[in-house]
């Protein structure tokens, strides 16, 4: 018999994230294309944008390449959609946005990983995403997250109600509020000190709500990451996700036979096959390409 150092029981983050990700792989047919562009000189670019930076308004890669996709989206505006889809009748149907909401995951100071809604991507400059990035972390570090995933778990379950998904419902009523699973939430004075923060200082709800496409940055995660992402999943009913891997210093052999060393910023496109085919995704890289030809093009973006 094998000794158990450890049994923890999901808490709502982890409640929440498997029941996303079950439904995106029970339901979405992943098609998953990589993407490696060279960014050799837009490293040296972005080098001089932040030449005279300080650490508050340093232009990140992570930053940067949120510019860039949203310019790709722009050119691609499909991959920024949500599908509805019936597969008993054979029925969908793609809504496009004009709006970019790009739900990002971030590391809190705690160890945690929320994915935040980044409102409203395609108004905003670089040195305007950085600060909202930045406030958003800086909120998201004064909140609780088992409240502010309660309150859109809540949401999501009185919507599934009004669809008539009553067992769904009920289902999802005895896992957050019975036995060993019950989801702990604040109560009494604790619960009234902290509704008490000005929602400008914490998270909401509105915060954390569905994007229209999710873009990871998981070369963040580990800098010194030799790889690529093979597959990611799709939040439905959005259609897409992106991750960006780490930067590498790879051999590039040039037309002319040459060899040199340069740098590639691998990415991982995911699409949901019931929307989208290799042919709609393909504007959107061709858009990065003439960003990551032409790169002083970013600093029009600052």
């Amino acid at each position: 018999m094998k000794t158990v150092i450890k049994n923890e029981h999901f808490g709502i983050a982890r409640k929440i994230v498997s029941n996303m990700t079950a439904e995106s792989w029970e339901t979405i047919p992943h098609a998953v294309v990589s993407y490696e562009p060279e960014v050799t000189e837009f490293l040296k670019v972005m080098k001089e944008i932040n030449k005279d930076a300080t650490k508050e308004t340093k232009l990140t890669l992570n930053t940067i390449m949120l510019r860039v996709i949203v310019e790709g989206l722009k050119a691609c505006p499909i991959l920024n959609s949500h599908i509805e889809f019936n597969r008993k009748l054979v029925r969908g149907n793609v809504k496009t946005f004009k709006e970019i909401d790009i739900s990002m995951p971030m590391i809190l100071k705690t160890g945690e990983m929320m994915t935040i809604n980044m409102h409203d991507m395609h108004n905003k400059t670089m040195s305007q995403m950085r600060d909202a990035i930045a406030d958003s972390a800086r909120r998201a570090n004064n909140s609780d997250l088992n409240e502010v995933m309660f309150e859109v778990s809540l949401d999501n379950t009185l919507q599934g109600l009004k669809k008539g998904k009553i067992a769904q419902t009920v289902n999802r009523l005895i896992g957050s509020k019975t036995g060993k699973h019950k989801v702990k939430t604040l109560s009494g004075k604790a619960k009234k000190e902290y509704y008490s923060i000005p929602v400008t200082d914490r998270l909401t709800k509105h915060d954390i709500e569905q994007g229209t496409i999710t873009v990871s940055n998981l070369g963040s995660v580990c800098r010194d990451w030799n790889g690529i992402c093979t597959i990611l999943e799709i939040i439905p009913p959005q259609v897409c996700a992106i991750a960006i891997g780490s930067t590498q210093l790879v051999p590039i052999a040039e037309e002319t036979g040459e060899v040199r060393t340069g740098y590639r910023l691998p990415l991982t496109i995911a699409f949901d096959h019931r929307a989208l085919d290799m042919g709609d995704v393909a504007p959107f890289m061709n858009r990065l390409n003439e960003i990551f030809a032409n790169p002083e093009i970013i600093k029009e973006w600052v």
